[in-house]
Formats: C-alpha cells, sequence, structure tokens
C-alpha cells in the first residue's frame, strides 16, 4: 500500500511549542501527584509503597513466614505493579522498616536497612524482608471486595487503589513527599491518640477541635525529644499548616567534678553523626568556651546517648543554649498536611483527615459485610440443600449411580428433587463417604449459626449505628495490641533561648597596639610577653596606642575628622607580635584624609571616665565615655560636631589640669572643671582666644606630673616644668611659651605632657630616631628650646609604652628565659602561617 504525501500531510498538526509543553507538563503533574509523591488520605501511603506491601502479601512474605530477600520483593513489585527504578522501590522498602523514621514499621528488614547516623542501606541482594505484624491490618479482609481494583501497567494482573487500613497510618506513620506544585509533611502521631480520636469522632461527628485535640497531643515522633508549646500544633490541626519546635531531651550529669551533657533524644530526621560533627565543629572552633569532647555513646540496638564533656568553670546552660540555637539539637518542623482525596490533592486540618479516615472504614466495613452477607447466604442455601438431601440420601446416591456424568448428575438432582443448581453441584461435588458420613445436627447447628451470621450482617448493613460499633470494636482490638507510651512529651511552659552574644566570647587577656598610619593589632598577652623584639611597624609609622585589656572590652578609636570608631576587641583578628595588623579601613571605611587621633578602652559594665576632645581652631570638649557606646559596629559615628576645616587633633581621657599650646608660642592651663560635659553631637566650647593663631596640642595633666614638653619647627626642644605654669580660666589668650624670634619665624609643631623616664620619637620621613627626655633641657618659659635634630622637618612623638588596665604587671622575657613552660596556643600565635 502506497502513502502520498497528502496523506501524510493530513495528519500533522500545527501546535505552538508552549500549548503542547503546557499539556504535557500538566499531564506529567497530574501523574506524580496522584500516583508518585503524595499519600491518600485513607490508607496514608504512596502508590509505591501500597504496591511493595500488596505484592509481598500476594507472594505470602508476612510476618508469620520466613524472610525473603528484597532482590525477591522489589523484583516483583516492578514486574507486576511498578514499572520503574528498582532504586525508588528499595528506598520505599526500607523506609517502611526504619524506626528512626516510621513509629510502627510496616516492613521487617533482616540485614542493614541504614541507620540515623545517615548511612545507607546494604543492596537488596543481601537483604531479606517480610511485612511486619502490624500490616496485616492495612491488608486485612482485602479479598473481601472491600476496595476497588484497577488494572495494573500491563492489564494482566489487578491491584488496589487503596488499602483497606484498619487504622490511620496517615497519622499514625506520617508522610512527606515532593511532586509538582505540591508537597506533604505530616509528622507521625501516637496510634492511641488517634484511634481514641477517631472513636470520639464516629460517637460525636460534630465535636468541637478542641475536644480531639484533648485527644491527640501533638505529633509523637519515634526519636521522641520535646516539643515547645502548643500554638503550632493548634496551627496545624485547624489548617493543615503549622510549625513545631523540636528539642532534643538531655540532662545535666556531674562526673568527677565536671559536668556533662548526656543528650538521649533528638529530634525527628536529624542525622545524628552530622549533629554530633557539627557540635565537635563548634569545640574545635571556640565558638563557645566550655566543651572538651563531645562522644557517641549510642547503642544500635536501643537508645541515643551522646556525651559532650564540658571544662570545669563551665557555664552548662549557656553552652546548651547556645548548641540548641545553632545545632539540630533544635529543630523546626513544618506541618504541611497535603493528601490525596477524591483522586485531587487537598490540604486538610485533622477534623477533615479523620472524617476521611471514617468514610474509608464505613465503606470498607459496608463492603465487607455485604461481601460476608452473600456468603453466609450462599453457606445457608447450601447447607440447605445438603440437610434435604441427607434426609432422601439413598434416592440421591441413586440418581447420582444412574447419571452419566457429573453434569448430567447435577440436572437430575434438580429435577427430580427440586434442588437449586447450586445445591446440587455441592452435592455432586461432595464425595460420597462425606455425604453418607454427614451428622444432620451439625448441618441444622450450622444452619443456625449462619442464620445468627445472616441476621447480624444484614443489621451492620442497615444500621449506620452497628456500622459504627464494629469500627470502632476493630480499633479498640488495634489500640489494645499495638499501641505504645508516648514518646514525644509537649512543653507548654517554655523560656526563648536568648544568648548575649557577650556571653559567648571567651575572656582572655590580650595586648592592643593602634598606629599613627592607622593599624590595628591584638596579640595575645602570652604571646607578647614571649617576645623580646619591638613590634612590627611600616617604615615611619609609630604607635600612638598601647593597650593591655581582655576580649569583652570595646575599642573606641578617634579620628581627625571629629569621629570615632567603636571595636569589640574579640572581632579584632588575633596577630603575630611580629605583623603589621590590620589597617582599620578593614573594619569600618574612612573619609578621604582621615586619620588616627589615639584610642580608649571601653568596659561597659563599669562607669567609664569622660574624655577631653581638642580641636585645631580651638574648640574643647568633654564627654562621658559611656555615651560613645552603640550597638552597630560597621561605619563611624560623630564624636564631635565640627566647623568648618576644622579637625580634631587630640583626645584624652579627663584629668584634673588643661593645657592647650598653640603654633604661635602660647599657652592656656586652666582646671578641666571649666569645660562641662556635653553629648556627641555638640560642639563643645571655646578653650582659648586663639585670634589669627592655631592649637598645635591640647593636652591634659595632673599635679604628680613633670614637664610640658615643647617642640618647634625648627626642630628645637625644651622641658618646662609644669609647676612654673600660670593658670588662667578657660577661653582666655594665655601667655608666651617660647620667646617670638621674627627673623626665624619659630612655630610650635607639637607639645606633649612627659616625665624623666619618656622616650621621644623623631620622625623624619621614613627615619625614625630616639632620644631619652632626660637629654632635652628644662628651660623657662620665654627659651626657644635647644637643637635636638639636624632634620629640616621633623615630627616629634611620644615613644608609647604599655597601659597596663589593671594592676598587672606583663614580665617580658629576658634572652635567656627560653625554658619557661608555654602553652600550644602561645606557638600558634608566634608561627601560625
Amino acid at each position: 500500500m502506497v502513502i502520498t504525501l497528502e496523506e501524510v500531510l493530513k495528519k500533522i498538526h500545527d501546535y505552538s511549542l508552549e500549548d503542547i509543553m503546557g499539556n504535557r507538563f500538566a499531564r506529567y503533574s497530574k501523574y506524580i501527584i496522584q500516583d508518585r509523591a503524595i499519600p491518600d488520605v485513607r490508607d496514608g501511603l504512596k502508590p509505591v509503597q501500597r504496591r511493595i506491601i500488596y505484592a509481598m502479601y500476594k507472594d505470602r512474605n508476612t510476618y508469620d513466614k520466613q524472610f525473603k530477600k528484597c532482590a525477591n520483593a522489589v523484583g516483583n513489585v516492578l514486574g507486576k505493579y511498578h514499572p520503574h527504578g528498582d532504586t525508588s522501590v528499595y528506598d520505599a522498602l526500607v523506609r517502611m522498616s526504619q524506626n528512626w523514621k516510621q513509629n510502627h514499621i510496616l516492613i521487617e528488614v533482616d540485614g542493614n536497612n541504614g541507620s540515623i547516623d545517615g548511612d545507607s542501606a546494604a543492596a537488596y541482594r543481601y537483604t531479606e524482608t517480610r511485612l511486619a505484624k502490624i500490616s496485616e491490618e492495612l491488608l486485612r479482609d482485602i479479598d473481601k471486595d472491600t476496595v476497588a481494583m484497577a488494572p495494573n501497567y500491563s492489564d494482566t494482573l489487578f491491584e488496589p487503589t487503596v488499602l483497606p487500613a484498619k487504622f490511620p497510618n496517615i497519622l499514625v506513620n506520617g508522610a512527606s513527599g515532593i511532586s509538582a506544585g505540591y508537597a506533604t509533611n505530616i509528622p507521625p502521631h501516637n496510634l492511641g491518640e488517634v484511634i481514641d480520636a477517631v472513636i470520639k469522632r464516629i460517637d460525636s461527628p460534630n465535636c468541637h477541635f478542641d475536644t480531639i485535640k484533648s485527644i491527640i497531643k501533638g505529633p509523637d515522633f519515634p526519636t521522641g525529644g520535646v516539643i515547645l508549646g502548643n500554638d503550632g500544633i493548634d496551627d496545624a490541626f485547624k489548617t493543615g499548616k503549622g510549625r513545631v519546635v523540636i528539642r532534643s531531651r538531655y540532662e545535666f550529669v556531674k562526673t568527677k567534678g565536671k559536668d556533662q551533657i548526656i543528650i538521649s533524644e533528638i529530634p525527628f530526621e536529624v542525622n545524628k553523626a552530622v549533629l554530633i560533627k557539627k557540635i565537635d565543629d563548634i569545640r574545635l572552633d571556640k565558638k563557645i568556651d566550655g566543651i572538651t569532647e563531645v562522644r557517641d555513646e549510642s547503642d544500635k540496638e536501643s537508645s541515643i546517648r551522646i556525651v559532650i564533656d564540658l571544662k570545669k568553670d563551665a557555664d552548662k546552660d549557656l553552652v546548651i543554649g547556645y548548641l540548641l540555637k545553632n545545632t539540630d539539637l533544635q529543630t523546626t518542623y513544618n506541618y504541611n498536611m497535603v493528601t490525596i482525596v477524591n483522586r485531587r490533592p487537598k490540604l486538610l486540618g485533622i477534623l477533615p483527615i479523620l472524617d476521611a479516615y471514617i468514610d474509608h472504614q464505613k465503606e470498607v466495613t459496608f463492603r465487607k459485610a455485604e461481601f460476608d452477607l452473600a456468603f453466609a447466604k450462599k453457606e445457608f442455601h447450601i447447607t440447605e440443600g445438603l440437610v434435604k438431601a441427607i434426609s432422601i440420601l439413598d434416592e440421591v446416591i441413586r440418581v447420582i449411580r444412574e447419571s452419566k456424568n457429573k453434569q448430567d448428575a447435577i440436572n437430575n438432582l434438580v429435577k427430580e428433587f427440586d434442588f437449586t443448581e447450586e445445591q446440587a453441584t455441592a452435592i455432586v461435588m461432595l464425595q460420597l463417604y462425606r455425604l453418607t458420613n454427614t451428622d444432620i445436627t451439625v448441618l441444622n447447628e450450622k444452619l443456625e449459626n449462619l442464620k445468627k451470621i445472616i441476621a447480624q450482617l444484614e443489621a451492620i448493613i442497615a444500621s449506620p449505628e452497628m456500622l459504627a460499633r464494629v469500627i470502632k470494636d476493630d480499633l479498640r482490638k488495634i489500640k489494645k495490641e499495638y499501641s505504645t507510651v508516648r514518646k514525644t512529651s509537649i512543653l507548654e511552659e517554655f523560656e526563648e533561648i536568648t544568648i548575649d552574644k557577650e556571653d559567648l566570647i571567651p575572656k582572655e587577656e590580650v595586648i592592643l597596639i593602634l598606629t599613627k598610619d592607622g593599624y590595628l593589632k591584638r596579640v595575645s598577652k602570652k604571646s607578647y610577653a614571649a617576645n623580646n623584639e619591638e613590634t612590627a611597624l611600616k617604615p615611619g609609622d609609630y604607635v600612638v596606642s598601647f593597650l593591655q585589656t581582655n576580649t569583652l572590652n570595646k575599642l573606641i578609636i578617634f579620628t581627625s575628622k571629629g569621629n570615632y570608631i567603636y571595636v569589640p576587641i574579640h572581632e579584632i583578628p588575633v596577630c603575630r607580635w611580629k605583623d603589621l595588623g590590620q589597617h582599620i579601613s578593614n573594619i569600618v571605611l574612612l573619609h578621604p584624609g582621615e586619620s588616627v587621633v589615639n584610642a580608649f578602652i571601653i568596659n561597659e559594665d563599669i562607669e567609664n571616665p569622660n574624655v577631653i576632645l581638642f580641636t585645631k581652631n580651638g574648640m574643647v570638649k568633654r564627654t562621658d565615655l559611656n555615651e560613645y557606646i552603640v550597638s552597630r559596629f560597621s561605619k563611624t559615628y560623630m564624636a564631635i560636631n565640627l566647623k568648618d576645616d576644622d579637625e580634631l587633633i587630640n583626645a584624652s581621657i579627663t584629668l584634673p589640669h588643661i593645657c592647650i599650646v598653640t603654633k604661635g608660642g602660647y599657652y592656656l592651663a586652666y582646671s578641666s572643671e571649666e569645660v562641662t560635659t556635653s553629648g556627641p553631637k555638640a560642639a563643645g566650647v571655646k578653650a582659648i582666644n586663639l585670634k589669627d593663631d592655631e592649637v598645635a596640642s591640647g593636652l591634659v595633666y595632673e599635679d604628680k606630673d613633670e614637664y610640658l614638653n615643647i617642640f618647634t619647627n625648627k626642630q628645637t626642644a625644651k622641658r618646662v616644668k609644669l609647676e612654673d605654669l600660670s593658670i588662667f580660666s578657660r577661653a582666655k589668650r594665655g601667655n608666651l611659651i617660647i620667646k617670638r624670634v621674627k627673623s626665624t619665624n619659630y612655630k610650635i609643631t607639637s607639645a606633649y605632657i612627659t616625665d624623666t623616664k619618656d622616650v621621644i620619637g623623631i620622625k623624619d620621613g621614613d627615619n625614625i630616631d630616639f632620644i631619652k627626655n632626660s637629654e632635652i633641657s628644662i628651660m623657662d618659659t620665654l627659651s626657644t628650646g635647644s637643637s635636638i635634630s639636624k632634620a629640616k622637618t621633623a615630627e616629634f612623638f611620644i615613644k608609647k609604652e604599655l597601659i597596663v588596665l589593671k594592676d598587672e604587671e606583663i614580665v617580658k622575657e629576658s634572652k635567656e628565659e627560653k625554658f619557661e613552660e608555654i602553652t600550644i596556643d602561645d606557638f600558634i600565635d608566634d608561627f601560625k602561617l
């Protein structure tokens, strides 16, 4: 037969790709929603699970028989009912056997069926399986036409569209799955509670939600744990969606003077091995101080036991709080009770789920009663025929013997004795010895029993109350045999975990160094004490703050633009003594030309001193350091409100006296009490009457201080005794501190409060030299000073010594003291790459 091109073209249809893809994907979506990923509300099973259970049942692979290879079960399912991948079938089979995922396992596996640590099951050629005993309740009466059957994929066999499910498996074992546009997440619940709720709903179809909630307390996970609060459960039971917080069950144990945290139950679907590794990573990374060891002492055959050893001085409540907050010791379970109802996915609350199950049981029980009634009536009819046959036994035997064959015998019995065909067939099928030895009394008793059964079955069919009674009796029997004690407790009153970040910081004594160029370095106290060399600096850089503190405090850095940076000490990276450190621009972005002025330590738990700020244009401000405390550390904040081209030239902790030194050679000394305190955003008050001058230095000092050092643009310097200074009041012009020589145009470049033991740094470009302060001459207020440098331009500063904030002294090791015991932390500080 020749097919023409025209005939071929007639069979070609023109569709847009969008329409084709939409149509095909809709079909695919419908398939995977109905037949792959979402469980049926009636039996709580996905199609693959139902097919596995039914195939094993048909293969007589039941709980009362020997185990058979899993490969056999998988092969049966694939060949007869489920033409998909063997991996998906085996995975589904294994999951139904895992007692940490199912409240009541539906399948038993002999061999490695995985573990709560996430281990995979052994290959199906090694493991063996059979149905668990409780699966009998899912399948009971399936051969009595209790559920609809449908052809398999090849139309060679029939498979059930749903199992009879004599207990509410959808709630007892829960379900999870993802399909196209839908997902389901139903947790396991306690079988006894669920059955009681079903019975209550049967007795009171209009009972309130609160009644059911008082029976089903909430999820009952196979791994136990503690549920925090009822709000999430209430939402889930009402709407099908809700959020439940599950916390591990733990206790504190004292062993050899140390605390241990013993974890005996973990949240549902948490991988125990991953959880333990996470806790151990926290220990290794020192994210919280106090954990010395984490051990898994669980017994595969019994309960979970995770042991966390703590240090002697560890805060056990803080440790467990941190672990609950930052690991899967506490998780959230999200209810999403989507099930298949009448071939459609639907989100259901607890009451509609119970109602759907009850309707299913009514149908199953009704169909069973109809099946049993038909069978009983048939038995009664046949038994009546046997009674009649025995009463005329000789005649019956004669007719049978005279008949040509079996069918002729049946026809003759019907014709001569008025038997029905069913009765005649039953008589003919009986062996002769049984027919002659049958006791008429036994048959009459059987008839009486069958009458009672028929009456009972007819009553069940006719009466909804009787039907409900049968369902309830079945449920009570199942509860009596399979119910278990609730594993998961519900904590109605609990405290939310609130962890102060500060509590997680281990207290450690550290040394901080801040340089003029803005490099910030944190080293451990031990590392500092073990080094004899000068700290590493960039060429031409020098230290402006050299502080001892601890990791619980904060650092406040003042800049030339009148801003400040607030930095938690523990967030400053730890460096080696020989490293340059981190530039503060890595902590917070600075403005162009903004430089470091000074830095101080703030302890938020104590009353901090005042700080005095001095500006180039003669303003001064005194502010409580506590007012600079902020909660965010990622930006600069205003320390003083600068006007026009003004800039901050110094920041100092408040001392009794203030001394302002100008570039033009004047000084003004007065009490710091003359400067009243003001907030961070204030501009301050006038410090000195400048006229056309600028401030070179703003200084503070106390009575025990010795000298005021003056440095000029001609590289001269002098020391003036502080006791020789005149005391004025704020905002005056003051007195000269250096002789004004017009021909040489002397200008003061800097001034410092010093004592005899100080060391003066002389910076010429990148080159820095040092001289002892004692080598600088002590002069009167009018002298210009003596030359201390041959450089054309030089910058002078005081070499910073460590400021000890506590009554402690750090003793540097001498080079001969090399055998003092130090810890591994010291080597890490000094030698890590």
